[in-house]
């Protein structure tokens, strides 16, 4: 007895589950994760297609994901129970599925024929294709229709509709022609797909879309193959329903994942390329919007929601009016000392010219709180008294504020420039005094030479 105790425990023990047994087992709720993760999608992309609702491959991006959803919503066995029930005829979610199925794929051939070939593209064979795979997904969605009106399916099938009928007049051949229109529109969608993809100019984000489509469109291609074997098996009298139940399922819901992916990707990653470029321009202009206000006293008022777009021009905005007030306070020939002492410490003509400008700015906001206003005299130099007539010309200071912000998020070199285009300055005014110095010493001799000296060196 102690022998069989062991074999008796095997005995009891469940079976190994397979990979076709796991998808029969979670087949019901199979079809609920793609529909989730395209719902996902759709979710993400609904804002931008609402607040740009005129561009036309948004539009059609959002319909594609609006069917593909729709097909695992249709296709779950409890939603193909309920679709029976409530109108009362068995199995009418079979054409119903299968016509979202052939909408679905039309759309696909017709975004990436619009989609390369450029909205502006009206050419006579580009309208000649858009009018062809019009007409012939149409025709097949109305021709699967009549033949399920004149087949006779009256037992419900949830999960094997394609085999059970596959050799019921009718019925058969609307199970071909769905399936044979899927394939045609596959191998052509995934030739144009790969043959763009090998095209040189191509965006980053596009080409990566491009790829997730062709491995989806190669994955559509593998459920195409599993269902017609499935129904040819049933042709030939032999049992690989497997093949439609275990097999084409998994494919279908892994390639329209990457399908949805590959629609979207382009389209997100340059919005979130945007908007990271919008959020980057912010804080690049932080170190002069804090210069500004602290010489104004307050900075931008916060607006709730604001878009960062919004932030951005506002600080923009905020910036430019501080540098126009502080116009009467800049010092030019202190910018052009610092240009000079820039490219003397070695820095290159722009991180010179960003560098001086940063420094000027500095000086001016310093001479504002000290209330050093610039006199309308004559042009003179020294850090900080501005000198000249008028208000300084501020026009690459207002264009560049980019690079001048930049520029004062390294405080040491800006220090550096300053203190070396103020040595610079010191240099001139103690060169200007000697020369003064000079000048009143000949006066003096002159003076002391009395009447026949002036006379002398008058003569």
């Amino acid at each position: 007895m102690s022998d069989l105790a062991p074999a008796a425990a095997r005995l009891t023990e469940p079976p190994a589950l397979t990979p076709a047994g796991f998808v029969n087992e979670f087949y019901p709720s199979f079809w609920w994760i793609p529909a989730g993760i395209l719902a996902a999608a759709l979710a993400i992309k609904l804002p931008s297609i609402i607040r740009l609702w005129t561009d036309p491959l948004l539009r059609a991006v959002g319909g594609l994901l609006v069917l593909a959803l729709s097909v695992f919503v249709f296709v779950a066995p409890s939603t193909i129970a309920s679709v029976n029930r409530i109108t009362g005829v068995p199995n009418i979610s079979g054409p119903w599925v299968y016509s979202l199925l052939t909408a679905f794929c039309g759309s696909c051939l017709l975004l990436i024929i619009t989609w390369r070939n450029g909205l502006s593209d009206r050419s006579p064979r580009t309208r000649s294709a858009m009018r062809w795979v019009l007409g012939t997904y149409a025709a097949v969605i109305v021709a699967l229709w009549v033949l399920f009106a004149l087949a006779d399916m009256p037992e419900e099938r949830l999960r094997d509709l394609d085999t059970y009928y596959a050799n019921t007049p009718y019925a058969r051949e609307m199970i071909v022609l769905y399936l044979l229109a899927h394939t045609v529109a596959t191998l052509v969608t995934n030739a144009l797909i790969w043959n763009w993809v090998r095209a040189d100019g191509l965006d980053s984000l596009l080409r990566w879309g491009l790829k997730f489509l062709g491995v989806g469109y190669a994955l559509q291609l593998a459920f195409d193959a599993a269902k017609l074997s499935a129904v040819g098996g049933r042709w030939a009298g032999r049992d690989l329903d497997w093949l439609s139940t275990a097999v084409a399922p998994p494919l279908a819901c892994l390639s329209a994942i990457l399908i949805a992916v590959g629609f979207i990707l382009p389209h997100t990653g340059q919005y979130l390329h945007d908007r990271r470029q919008v959020r980057n321009a912010v804080r690049e202009l932080r170190p002069l919007y804090q210069l500004m206000k602290t010489g104004s006293g307050g900075g931008v008022p916060r607006v709730l929601r604001a878009t960062p777009e919004l932030r951005l021009i506002r600080r923009e905005t905020f910036i430019r009016d501080g540098l126009l007030s502080l116009s009467r306070f800049v010092d030019e020939d202190l910018r052009g000392r610092a240009y000079d002492a820039a490219l003397a410490l070695g820095h290159p003509p722009d991180r010179a010219k960003a560098l001086a400008a940063a420094v000027t700015v500095l000086d001016a906001a310093d001479a504002r709180s000290h209330g050093r206003e610039r006199d309308g005299g004559d042009s003179g130099s020294g850090s900080g008294s501005g000198s000249g007539s008028g208000e300084a010309d501020t026009t690459d200071l207002l264009r560049d504020i980019g690079a001048v912000s930049r520029a004062l998020r390294h405080p040491d070199a800006v220090r550096a420039v300053r203190e070396r285009a103020g040595a610079a300055d010191a240099d001139a005014d103690a060169d200007a005094a000697t020369d003064a110095d000079a000048d009143a010493d000949a006066d003096e001799r002159v003076r002391a030479a009395g009447p026949v000296g002036r006379e002398g060196v008058e003569r």
